[in-house]
């Protein structure tokens, strides 16, 4: 006999039961979608798997696809934006504690509107995703370039600044260029995989798009040089104390062999030199030397200086125009100055600059310090007034355990490829660097180390232009005119 037992139908989990599995189930994959977020900054130093930049946002944007609603998708993108903020900007938690989980929170929100995106256009309009998608992000990529909300740290297409023939398309459209093609090269993956019917012509495009800087690269000439120049990049290293600072970087001048210039990094001087004639005198012996003066000046003013040593002492100055958020100075210090009683956010605002400016010093060189290397028209405008060579000064000590370091000298490499000039950056603490006119590497000065590195660069004449030099920001501009007609045509259907 069959007992009645073998014939009872399974439990129906009651509305609770299944309203609780719904959430576990919604907060598991936001989860991964922070996590997915985060994952393209292996693709940045120190990690350095640049190569993953083509695949890293597969993940994220699979979460996308699939959830189960338009909102949800958008919540899931918001998550994956606050996950790559924090992951980008983790080694600022010193000087700024919860802000940073403020500033993810906030600035991640633009990505619920690319989550939503995503949702709606893959896999039911693959070849409209393929053009909205990546301007979606370069959009949200300018909104953070913009400098009152901060500064671009970690533009995607900043990953690729070890493969010049991939930088090549930053002379063409700049890091946005970059930054388009792979993340229209991830959506075309995320495509493949869920349209077999296109898929061969899915990675046909892809392969296309990859394909598209080492073209460009190998048919592209050099930029044919004027002639050379010899700069030398002092490094000594974390060393609190101005004086001790000062005297380590004089000693590493003196036993260097002669350069058409020295450059010392960022708050190597920590004294007004216009109150200083004697230490003016002194450091004329070691010239042409490009310093940078952290100090206050006579009415109390503090902000930060490149200044250019000749023969007879002072030659030009420029005062550093693009401040760090929370590290030079507090946006809307009336509403939150309260983070600097937590952390070491600015006590208070440094004063900024004016502008970008060129100096002669045998050649015409654009001097910009520190965090300016992470605004690409900052370069363009040096170059546009005739800059020869690009030079950085900076100094990340407060970082110098972190990614911080590396990712900021990388940079340089980028700006280089982008107008085409010869380009170095002088690290108090490291990394110094420098790399030639097409963002190949010339020289690396680790933060381990302490010293110079003398490099001599292939300078192009000051009329040479790329097309980036010439048309700056089009490819973002244009994506934003994408991206623009997208919501409008969206509109338009809701409305039908």
């Amino acid at each position: 006999m069959i007992g009645r037992g073998a014939f009872r139908r399974p439990a129906i989990p009651s509305p609770g039961t299944r309203a609780t599995a719904l959430v576990a189930a919604l907060t598991l994959e936001r989860a991964a979608s922070l996590f997915a977020g985060a994952a393209p900054l292996l693709a940045f130093p120190r990690p350095g798997l640049g190569w993953l930049a083509w695949i890293v946002l597969v993940p994220g944007l699979t979460l996308m696809r699939a959830a189960p609603t338009v909102r949800e998708a958008a919540v899931r993108g918001w998550w994956f934006g606050a996950g790559y903020l924090l992951a980008a900007l983790y080694w600022t938690l010193p000087n700024i504690g919860p802000g940073l989980l403020l500033i993810a929170i906030v600035f991640g929100l633009p990505w619920a509107a690319w989550g939503a995106a995503v949702r709606r256009l893959i896999p039911a309009r693959p070849f409209a995703a393929l053009i909205v998608v990546p301007s979606g992000w370069l959009v949200i990529e300018l909104l953070r370039s913009w400098p009152r909300l901060g500064g671009p740290w970690a533009l995607l297409g900043a990953s690729q600044w070890e493969y010049p023939p991939i930088l090549s398309l930053a002379a063409l459209g700049g890091v946005w260029l970059i930054s388009f093609a792979i993340v229209a090269v991830n959506t075309a993956v995320v495509l493949a995989l869920g349209t077999p019917r296109l898929r061969a012509r899915l990675i046909a495009l892809a392969l296309m798009i990859l394909l598209a800087g080492p073209a460009s690269y190998a048919l592209t000439a050099e930029p044919p040089a004027d002639r050379t120049f010899t700069v030398a990049l002092v490094q000594p290293g974390v060393v609190d104390d101005r004086a001790e600072r000062l005297a380590a970087s004089e000693r590493i001048t003196a036993g260097l062999p002669p350069a058409d210039l020295v450059v010392w990094g960022e708050s190597s001087v920590g004294y007004d030199l216009a109150r200083r004639p004697d230490l003016t005198s002194r450091l004329a012996a070691h010239g042409p030397l490009l310093v940078n003066e952290d100090a206050r000046d006579a009415t109390g003013r503090i902000s930060k200086s490149s200044v250019l040593i000749g023969p007879t002492g002072v030659e030009d100055r420029y005062v550093k125009t693009r401040l760090v958020p929370f590290g030079e100075y507090i946006p809307f210090r009336d509403a939150i100055g309260w983070l600097s009683r937590i952390s070491a956010a600015a006590a208070e605002n440094r004063v900024p600059g004016t502008g970008a400016r060129v100096m002669s010093a045998g050649v015409t060189i654009g001097p910009l310090v520190c965090f300016e290397s992470a605004f690409p028209d900052l370069g363009r405008a040096v170059v546009n007034r005739g800059a020869q060579v690009i030079v950085y000064q900076s100094a990340t000590s407060t970082f110098q355990d972190s990614w911080a370091p590396p990712q900021h000298a990388s940079l340089a490499a980028v700006r280089a490829a982008e107008t085409g000039r010869p380009t170095v950056q002088a690290a108090l603490t490291g990394v110094s660097a420098a790399f030639d006119a097409r963002g190949r590497r010339l020289a690396w000065l680790d933060t381990g180390r302490r010293g110079s590195v003398i490099v001599t660069l292939r300078v192009p004449s000051p009329s040479s232009r790329t097309p980036y030099d010439r048309f700056g920001d089009y490819v973002a501009y244009l994506a934003v005119a994408v991206t623009m007609t997208a919501v409008l045509v969206a509109a338009r259907r809701r409305d039908r």
